[in-house]
């Protein structure tokens, strides 16, 4: 079973990485069972990130984790010399894989566009590259005809599936089948066990730097196949994760989980750049999630 974290990026007042909060981070995931780390994704906030940044982030990463784990770092972008210019950055800095999501915008977004933007990246890319099927949640789709065409790409070695579809989750496993090496990690927080019992090897998403132990019992439940306890269990980690979130509306989302890091004394601050609020509601619940 893979626990990786995708993980919220901890910053100064001024926006910039905070760098002792960034080991303090990676120490604990280490210490709480996590095998990687996704960095500068959704959750890490990474295409808010400045390019100087995102390179201290990885290069801090890297130091802290001095090989325990495996570091991952979104590279996405508007074009494929720009993705490959990320690439090298992020390979320079010591990150592992490099993770490809749909880009932010993109004129004449045809889906044989989208596809070629992948297909091309994917294949003259320095490192090994994960895929991040967002699905229908973002604007920019990967078309579904062309995902196992690029899910058998010799480069493509993981995928993080966050589409919460069906369909798309089926395609991930038809590719698996021909390629086995072809890792599939679930990106849904609120659907790891349906994904587990699919097939996918593990789970990859940014709730876990708060739930990693609730996370590693589930997995340990399902591998001795005690599957109504690994629901009870997965039922429990929905309601923290709705806790810290501010509810099923996600009102708090990043600034409750960067409060959660604060109250355990890995992050310094809760300063984001997406300017999610924390509700009285969402603070209590977290102290008192923190506290036990």
């Amino acid at each position: 079973m893979l626990l990786w974290s995708a993980v919220p990026t901890p910053l100064n007042n001024d926006l910039t990485v905070d760098i002792p909060a960034v080991e303090r981070t990676i120490r604990d995931a280490i210490a709480g069972g996590i095998q990687g780390v996704f960095l500068a994704g959704t959750c890490g906030e990474g295409p808010w990130l400045q390019d100087r940044e995102r390179s201290r982030l990885v290069k801090a990463t890297a130091a802290a984790a001095a090989g325990k784990l495996k570091i991952a770092a979104q590279v996405s972008d508007n074009s494929v010399p720009r993705i490959l210019d990320n690439v090298a950055r992020m390979a320079e800095a010591g990150a592992d894989y490099a993770i490809i999501a749909a880009p932010a915008t993109m004129l004449n977004a045809t889906p044989e566009r989208v596809a070629a933007l992948f297909i091309e990246a994917a294949s003259a890319s320095q490192l090994p590259v994960g895929i991040y099927d967002l699905g229908r949640h973002r604007p920019i789709v990967i078309p579904e005809n062309r995902l196992k065409e690029i899910y058998l790409l010799p480069n493509v070695k993981l995928v993080k599936d966050s589409s919460g579809s069906p369909d798309r989750r089926a395609i991930a496993l038809a590719a698996r089948a021909v390629k086995p090496t072809l890792r599939l990690f679930n990106g849904d927080e609120f659907r790891c066990l349906d994904y587990l019992e699919a097939g996918y090897e593990g789970c990859m998403f940014g709730g876990a730097a708060a739930v990693a132990p609730q996370l590693n019992r589930i997995a340990a439940l399902f591998l001795a196949g005690r599957m109504d306890e690994a629901r009870r269990q997965e039922s429990e980690m929905t309601q923290t994760l709705f806790g810290i979130y501010g509810g099923e509306s996600i009102a708090c989302w990043l600034t409750g989980l960067k409060y959660y890091m604060v109250r355990r004394g890995l992050f310094s601050s809760t300063a984001s750049f997406l300017g999610y609020p924390l509700t009285p509601e969402c603070q209590a619940f977290i102290e008192g999630y923190a506290r036990a």
